[in-house]
């Protein structure tokens, strides 16, 4: 799974230029063709999402906006490739990923079987 982290731009709502909805448009598509994009999306805000927090037996639900932006979540793309390099390879290849500030984390998917691999 490759997360996108969030901007001040996607925290605020702001869609991206028609320029970079293009390229990330041709780069999905590329991912598609290529056999190995499950899934991908942009994520709303975090002023439009809520947490559930449990501590010591309870849970706590705190609605956005979170004060924590950098570490807020902009949009997420799942792939599935043979290995981690191929997919930090893919990773940097995103277009949005060249946007000052802005980072993706590459993270394996683990199985509810507690694997690695499927």
């Amino acid at each position: 799974m490759v997360m996108v982290k969030a901007t001040k731009n996607s925290e605020a709502g702001v869609m991206p230029d028609e320029k970079l909805l293009a390229d990330m448009g041709k780069f999905n598509e590329e991912l598609m063709m290529a056999g190995v994009m499950l899934e991908g999306e942009g994520l709303h805000p975090s002023s439009r999402g809520t947490r559930v927090i449990f501590s010591g037996g309870k849970k706590t639900v705190v609605d956005g906006p979170f004060a924590e932006t950098k570490e807020a979540l902009g949009g997420f793309y799942l792939i599935d490739c043979e290995n981690k390099e191929r997919a930090i390879e893919l990773a940097s290849q995103i277009p949005d990923s060249a946007i000052e500030g802005l980072g993706v984390e590459v993270r394996q998917v683990m199985f509810a079987d507690g694997q690695l691999e499927a």
